[in-house]
């Protein structure tokens, strides 16, 4: 599969509400093996298509447990619970790290490749990944969530998308 560009800040699709995906086909499953790859390749946990200049509602998550990657079509989330604060980066922010305060669990309404709807529950870091992939596909970027910037130092051994 192919390893695709990074979109980086300032670039204007990261800060736009992305198309709904309707045809689930060979060219999407392309688009979500290359978004993994790419994603792999980047050294992150998630990854959204506007952060590889593609205007679609697609995301891919692995954390790298149990649960394997997660694809995201179509993602809505309709319950969360809990609070919590930990540090964030994203692949589209280089070297740039806050702390941001997001639900400690979330459960999504998403489609799979195959158009088929599914529920995913998550909890801690997977619920957080998620979410931040989410925000992406509605133009939200995890610097508008940022309580308090981390210096990259501080960040040893946290995870980053």
């Amino acid at each position: 599969m192919a390893i695709l560009p990074i979109v980086m800040h300032p670039n204007t699709i990261l800060e736009k509400e992305c198309e709904r995906v309707l045809h689930f086909d060979k060219k999407l499953k392309k688009l979500l093996d290359n978004m993994y790859d790419s994603m792999v390749a980047a050294d992150g946990v998630g990854l959204a298509a506007p952060q590889i200049g593609v205007d679609l509602q697609v995301a891919v998550v692995d954390i790298g447990d149990d649960n394997g990657t997660i694809e995201l079509i179509n993602p809505e989330i309709v319950e969360t619970k809990g609070e919590d604060t930990d540090v964030e980066g994203c692949l589209s922010f280089p070297g740039l790290y806050g702390e941001v305060s997001r639900p400690s669990y979330v459960k999504v309404k998403t489609q799979d490749r195959k158009g088929r709807m599914l529920m995913i529950e998550a909890e801690g870091f997977m619920a957080r990944a998620i979410q931040h992939e989410i925000d992406h596909l509605h133009g939200i970027l995890f610097t508008t969530k940022v309580i308090r910037y981390i210096e990259e130092v501080e960040v040893e051994g946290d995870e980053s998308e």
